[in-house]
């Protein structure tokens, strides 16, 4: 059911980022096909999945909230431009392809970065069948998550950290902020969006922060153990870049063992809902079994 869930929504999305970001001959059109590029280059589409999956899980229809979902895959696919530029990690692939910047050149990539962001925030205010108040709630939530005190200033530490000893609770704002942050506002949204009570949105906020935290710590133990061919770019980056991990600060077995217990939590998170929020206990404990 999980797989079968997550390939009908990606299809939606990518239909959907289709026709926001569309091909044309137009005078921008080689911006255009640097952001599809990185848009369509085989991402899991996971944060915008998540979001439908909890907006299900309250008893909505998550499918109604595309437009907010496809903001939010554009958002990150921004980050991921940016974070493989040389200034940031230095990655010449990304999901098996040549990163943006090796394709098109850096100030290219930037800008198509730059445009998807934007982009994100046009997309997300054409959604429609939605209470104006839980439109920019859901908005000002994911601008909070993206900006300097979420993704950006996750990465902002990481970048200084690089060569650096720092310890754990410092490895664990950052990983909070750069990659959890956005998963929470993901989480979150869909809860918005589909009216769920007060109780119901502090719930998948536990759920949420531990979803980014079991997704952190796999990250960190594939980038030891996991397979080029799979992850799609190059194994032992952290570990090049002196960065702090899960692993390195600990060890592969402590790591695994951090990794169930977050998902443990997150699955006792989701105990007061039935049989709707399947989907959302299905992808946590996918997390321990990913090989990408």
């Amino acid at each position: 059911m999980f797989k079968s869930y997550c390939k009908e929504k990606a299809l939606l999305i990518d239909q959907c980022l289709d026709k926001f970001v569309p091909a044309d001959n137009s005078a921008v059109s080689v911006i255009l096909e640097s952001m599809r590029y990185s848009l369509f280059a085989g991402g899991k589409r996971l944060r915008p999945i998540l979001l439908m999956a909890a907006a299900d899980a309250v008893g909505g229809k998550g499918e109604r909230f595309l437009n907010v979902a496809c903001g939010l895959e554009m958002i990150h696919t921004y980050s991921l431009i940016h974070d493989d530029l040389p200034a940031m990690d230095n990655d010449d692939y990304r999901r098996g392809k040549p990163t943006n910047h090796k394709v098109y050149g850096d100030g290219l990539a930037i800008l198509a970065g730059d445009a998807l962001l934007t982009a994100a925030f046009e997309t997300m205010l054409k959604q429609e069948d939605v209470e104006a108040k839980n439109l920019l709630k859901v908005i000002r939530e994911i601008s909070f998550a993206a900006g300097p005190y979420g993704m950006v200033g996750g990465q902002a530490i990481d970048l200084a950290s690089e060569g650096k000893t720092i310890d754990m609770d410092t490895v664990k704002f950052m990983h909070q902020a750069k990659t959890g942050a956005l998963f929470k506002a993901a989480i979150r949204a869909g809860a918005i969006l589909a009216n769920a009570s007060k109780d119901q949105v502090e719930l998948l906020s536990t759920f949420a922060d531990n979803f980014g935290l079991a997704f952190q710590i796999t990250d960190d133990i594939l980038d030891v153990i996991g397979s080029q061919d799979k992850i799609g770019k190059p194994v032992g980056s952290d570990i090049r870049n002196h960065k702090a991990t899960y692993v390195t600060l600990y060890s592969l077995d402590e790591a695994h063992n951090m990794a169930q217990q977050a998902v443990d939590n997150a699955v006792k998170a989701l105990e007061p809902f039935g049989s709707e929020a399947v989907i959302l206990r299905e992808m946590v404990n996918y997390l321990i079994t990913r090989d990408s």
